[in-house]
C-alpha cells in the first residue's frame, strides 16, 4: 500500500445485520522512540518497538444495523455507540472514540450504518500509569477490520492487518505497533523493507536468539495521571531547537538497532535503548514550555540498574515511555538473577511495591 486512498472502503458485498467480534491487543515499548508528529498522525521519525505479551486490552465490539434511513443522518454525532469499561458505562472515554470514528470515517463509511457497543478492559490496572491508548486503539481497530472482512470477504490477510495498523494509528500513533508482533517498525526508513509512515510493519530480518523471549519488567513508579499529555508533548517538537538533530539521531539509531537485532550484540543494545530513553526525556526538558515526567524514584532506579550492570556484567537495561515508570529489559537467560535484583533493590521505589512482569509477545489475537 502506498497511499491513504488504498484504504478507502468501496464495496459492500455482504449484508450483516448484527453480531460481535472480540480481540486482544498488547501494549508495546519503543526501543527507538518516536516523539513529534506531522498532520494526520504521521511520525516525524521512525521507531521500533517490542510488542508485549501480558499487558493488553481485551475489547468486544457488538454491532446492530440501524433500522431506518432517518437514523443514518449526516449530523456530527452520526456515530452511534455505547462504551463500557470493565462492564461499566464510561462516558469520559466517549469523546476519544467519537474523534477516532470521525478520523476513520472516510476509510470505513459503513460505521455510520450500525449501533456499536464497545466493551473493553485491560489486563493491567487502568490507573497504573501504563499507556493503554496503544493497546486499546489497536484492539478496537482489529474489531472494526473483522466487521469489514465480514462485509467484504475478499480482502486478503495482509490487507486486513495493514489497514488495522493504519486505522489504529489514527486513534493513537503508537497503536499501529500493537497490531502484529513481536518487533515492529513504524515510519519510513531506507534500510527497513516496506516500512511506512502509514502503518507498522513486522521487523523483517532474522532476529538473533539473544532477543527471543526478551523480558520486560515494568516498575510502576507513579500511577497518577501525567501532567502533560503525549499529544501536547508531541506538538512541542514543532518549534523545538533540537528537533532536526533528534529526528536524524532516530534514523541513525534505527539503523544501528537493526544491526544489533541481527547480530545479537547486547552491549550495543543497552547503549542505544538507554540513550533513546534519556533523549526522549531530554526533548521534554528542553521544549518550551519545558516539563519533567521522571520522578526522583525513576532516577534512583536508573542508578541502581547502572551499578548492578557494572558490578555483575549482566546486560540488564532500562527504557522509559513519556512518564515516570521504568521498563527493565533483559534476556531470558538471566531472568532468575535479574528478578532477584529487582525484588531486592528496585521494588522499594515502586508505588505500593507494584511491578508487572512481561515479555515479548505476538501482537493482536482474536478470541
Amino acid at each position: 500500500m502506498s497511499s491513504e486512498k488504498d484504504f478507502i472502503y468501496t464495496s459492500n458485498n455482504s449484508e450483516i445485520t448484527n453480531g460481535f467480534f472480540e480481540w486482544t491487543a498488547p501494549s508495546n515499548i519503543a526501543l527507538v522512540k518516536y516523539w513529534g508528529k506531522k498532520e494526520h498522525q504521521i511520525p516525524a521519525n521512525p521507531s521500533i518497538s517490542f510488542t508485549l505479551n501480558h499487558c493488553k486490552t481485551i475489547t468486544k465490539l457488538s454491532f446492530e444495523k440501524k433500522n431506518t434511513s432517518s437514523e443514518i443522518s449526516d449530523s456530527k454525532s452520526i456515530f452511534s455507540f455505547d462504551l463500557l469499561f470493565e462492564g461499566n458505562s464510561k462516558e469520559e472515554f466517549k469523546p476519544k472514540i467519537q474523534k477516532f470514528f470521525e478520523r476513520i470515517e472516510v476509510y470505513c463509511p459503513y460505521l455510520k450504518e450500525y449501533h456499536f457497543t464497545i466493551d473493553t478492559k485491560n489486563t493491567f490496572p487502568h490507573s497504573s500509569g501504563i499507556a493503554s491508548s496503544a493497546s486499546g486503539m489497536a484492539a478496537l481497530a482489529m474489531n472494526i477490520m473483522s466487521l469489514e472482512k465480514a462485509l467484504n470477504p475478499t480482502i486478503t490477510n495482509d490487507f486486513f492487518y495493514q489497514k488495522a495498523s493504519f486505522l489504529a494509528r489514527l486513534g493513537s500513533g503508537s497503536a499501529c505497533r500493537s497490531v502484529k508482533g513481536n518487533i515492529v517498525v513504524w515510519g519510513k526508513h531506507d534500510e527497513i523493507k516496506e516500512s511506512s509512515d502509514l502503518f507498522g510493519v513486522a521487523f523483517s530480518s532474522e532476529v538473533h536468539s539473544n532477543f527471543k523471549n526478551y523480558q520486560d519488567t515494568i516498575l510502576l513508579v507513579d500511577k497518577g495521571e501525567k501532567q502533560v499529555s503525549s499529544t501536547v508533548g508531541h506538538d512541542l517538537m514543532h518549534n523545538h531547537p533540537f528537533a532536526l538533530q533528534r529526528f536524524s539521531q532516530a534514523h541513525h539509531n534505527l539503523s544501528a538497532m537493526k544491526s544489533v537485532l541481527e547480530n545479537g550484540n547486547l552491549d550495543d543494545f543497552v547503549k542505544i535503548v538507554e540513550s533513546e530513553a534519556l533523549t526522549l526525556h531530554a526533548m521534554m526538558m528542553t521544549s518550551m514550555p519545558y516539563f519533567i515526567l521522571m520522578k526522583p524514584n525513576t532516577l534512583e532506579i536508573i542508578n541502581k540498574i547502572w551499578n548492578y550492570r557494572n558490578r555483575t556484567k549482566i546486560p540488564v537495561c532500562f527504557t522509559l515511555d513519556a512518564g515516570a515508570n521504568v521498563h527493565v529489559l533483559y534476556p531470558e537467560n538471566v531472568r532468575v538473577e535479574t528478578l532477584q535484583f529487582i525484588q531486592d533493590e528496585l521494588v522499594g521505589y515502586c508505588q505500593n511495591g507494584q511491578y508487572i512482569c512481561d515479555e515479548i509477545g505476538l501482537g493482536s489475537q482474536k478470541l
